[in-house]
């Protein structure tokens, strides 16, 4: 009899998630290092930026204070109640203000359907974020994976 029941609930969640279309990643990822006004920062400093900020493409990024790098791409069948974005940052070890090492950084997007396009990037803004090595930057909603750019820190 469980064989039965189990069968019965899959096919019904099956059913119940008809309605839902899947998000998808439609066209190019732009990549690279998001042109900024300001050359040199100070520890903490940022520069607010618009969404249709320049990227001049490159996986090579320098590590200095104020380079802002990552990914721009645009997702079709945005829906506001849908699961949410997560994006993963995946760092040769970033050294945080509690002194500790974090391997990664996990972001918890919702998704804006009026948003024409998504961004995933990293600003450095402190001393202990200029790791050099390689990044990567993974883009899911739930485990699907719906992009992913790697960047070499130098």
């Amino acid at each position: 009899m469980k064989p039965i029941s189990l069968t019965l609930a899959l096919a019904c969640g099956l059913v119940s998630g008809l309605g839902h279309a899947d998000v998808t990643l439609e066209g190019p990822v732009e990549y690279g290092l998001f042109a900024s006004p300001r050359q040199a920062l100070q520890p903490g400093e940022r520069v607010l930026t618009r969404s249709n900020q320049s990227i001049e493409a490159t996986q090579e990024v320098p590590a200095r204070l104020g380079v802002k790098f990552g990914m721009r791409y645009r997702l079709v069948g945005k829906r506001a109640d849908d699961a949410p974005l997560t994006l993963l940052y995946l760092t040769p070890g970033v050294i945080g203000a509690d002194g500790k090492r974090h391997d990664k950084f996990e972001v918890t997007q919702a998704l804006l359907p009026e948003a024409p396009n998504d961004v995933m990037a990293f600003e450095f803004s402190e001393p202990g974020e200029l790791v050099k090595g390689e990044w990567r930057f993974l883009v899911f909603q739930g485990d699907r994976l719906l992009a992913e750019q790697h960047f070499t820190v130098r």
